[in-house]
């Protein structure tokens, strides 16, 4: 016994060393750039630790407006696939548990009753002897146990810890955009309101020159021509009325849906005007990405989890070891059940090894490490364009600030233009087409400059969000 024991320890071993030779994970290596193309250079690169359970912090205060704030709150308190995600970070929080509970014993109470009749064969009685009926009562506790010899078990609780991280980061990154689709929504609105406040002053601009025109040309001083410009600009003034003011319905109505509710039952009536001047956002460095981003923190659990299962699917080509208990009674009469005499034990112990499966276990093994690759490869990607997006919103906040000092200078240059052409038109010494010219180009560069507005607000949300929503 000993010598055989000598033998079989080093096969022991070796299957022990096999099983547990889950692959340690290791984050893969990602080429970040020093810094952002689209923004100055400020510090030096440094290694990113994980760190998307920082608190991100009220970022949209930076813009010191107290209805934003009012409507996120609202908005994370009731918003419904935000109320989704959470569902599901509880789902995974449970599936966690459930893995964790294997491994401690399972215990469970046992009762039963049964009443029937035997052969008299099996009791050893001739065949055909009358056996009479009989009750069995039994009660007891059963108890059985894994011992987890190969990882199956570890592997199972560290994939479910980390799909539920994932889960966790993923709530986080739907939370951000939610509040990011609030922000963007609500200065959007914001400049649709203001277009509508210069094109309800155009318009009744317009009006005031028809009536004019109307007058002037039932004196005769002007000819037909210049009263039928004068209603087809009123009438083009009225119709872009008329579009800005859908637009700015439907966002209202997103608005509704973000906060929860229907369209029929919110209304916002604003009175503010989107701030010149927008806060600026330090973008910070490429690797900081790795440590505020949600949705790279979710790739990275993902990661964790495929490499956990892994391990679990090569435990399942080794033994599977599990000890059974069982005690209590068994009587024919329910009152004895219980007495010292009727009671009933059971010890066992039980292995199961694989040894033809059709390869399935070797495919399992296959299976898992692909996940693996596909999950790194999608953990790279989600970096990728974590990239993409904040060197698209740093060149768009550039780009824009040149376009709004550009258009203010063509809004102070119109608006003089168009009172010279005012007082021309008035002396007669110009034409009403060159008037309507001015005028027309006057309303152009006010809306321009309105839509830069609600542009460079929305595009400085958009690159908050795309730094994970801190900086």
């Amino acid at each position: 016994m000993t010598r055989m024991m000598h033998r079989f320890t080093p096969l022991v071993a070796a299957l022990l060393l096999a099983a547990c030779a889950t692959p340690a994970f290791q984050a893969p290596e990602v080429e970040l750039p020093s810094n952002f193309k689209e923004a100055a250079a400020d510090g030096k690169w440094k290694p990113a630790q994980p760190a998307e359970a920082q608190a991100r912090g009220e970022w949209w205060k930076v813009f010191g407006d107290a209805r934003l704030d009012a409507l996120i709150a609202e908005a994370t308190a009731a918003n419904q696939n935000l109320s989704a995600a959470a569902a599901r970070v509880r789902q995974s929080r449970a599936l966690a548990g459930i893995a964790e509970s294997e491994r401690i014993p399972q215990v469970n109470v046992q009762a039963g009753a049964q009443r029937g009749r035997a052969s008299a064969v099996p009791l050893g009685l001739p065949a055909g002897t009358p056996v009479p009926a009989g009750n069995v009562f039994q009660a007891g506790l059963g108890a059985s146990y894994e011992i987890d010899l190969f990882g199956r078990v570890a592997g199972n609780v560290s994939a479910s810890q980390a799909d539920a991280a994932a889960s966790e980061a993923t709530f986080r990154s739907v939370q951000l955009a939610l509040q990011a689709d609030v922000a963007q929504t609500y200065f959007r609105l914001l400049s649709a309101d203001a277009e509508l406040g210069l094109l309800r002053e155009t318009v009744r601009l317009r009006e005031e020159n028809v009536r004019i025109n109307q007058r002037r040309f039932d004196l005769g001083d002007i000819g037909e021509l210049d009263l039928a410009r004068a209603n087809t600009e009123l009438s083009t003034t009225r119709s872009d009325l008329l579009a800005v003011e859908r637009q700015r319905a439907q966002l209202e109505h997103a608005l509704a849906i973000l906060l929860g509710k229907p369209p029929a039952a919110f209304s916002l009536e604003t009175n503010l005007l989107l701030a010149a001047a927008m806060p600026s956002i330090p973008a910070g460095l490429p690797s900081a990405l790795l440590e505020r981003r949600p949705d790279i923190a979710a790739a990275q659990r993902a990661m964790i989890a495929a490499n956990a299962r892994i391990g679990v699917a090569k435990s399942a080509m080794f033994p599977a070891l599990r000890l059974t208990a069982a005690g209590g009674g068994e009587s024919a009469d329910l009152a004895d059940v219980f007495n010292w005499t009727s009671r009933t034990w059971l010890l066992g112990v039980a292995a199961a090894l694989p040894i033809l499966d059709g390869g399935r276990n070797r495919s399992n093994i296959a299976r898992s490490e692909a996940a693996l690759e596909e999950a790194v490869a999608a953990y790279r990607q989600s970096i990728l364009a974590a990239l993409s997006e904040v060197e698209d919103n740093l060149v768009g906040l550039r780009t824009l600030a040149g376009q709004s000092e550009a258009i203010d200078s063509a809004v102070a240059s119109s608006r003089r233009s168009a009172e010279l052409a005012d007082r021309l038109y008035r002396a007669g010494r110009s034409s009403y087409l060159d008037f309507l010219d001015a005028q027309r180009n006057l309303a152009s560069a006010e809306r321009a400059a309105v839509q830069l507005r609600g542009a460079r607000a929305s595009t400085t949300v958009a690159l908050i969000r795309s730094l994970g929503g801190g900086w």
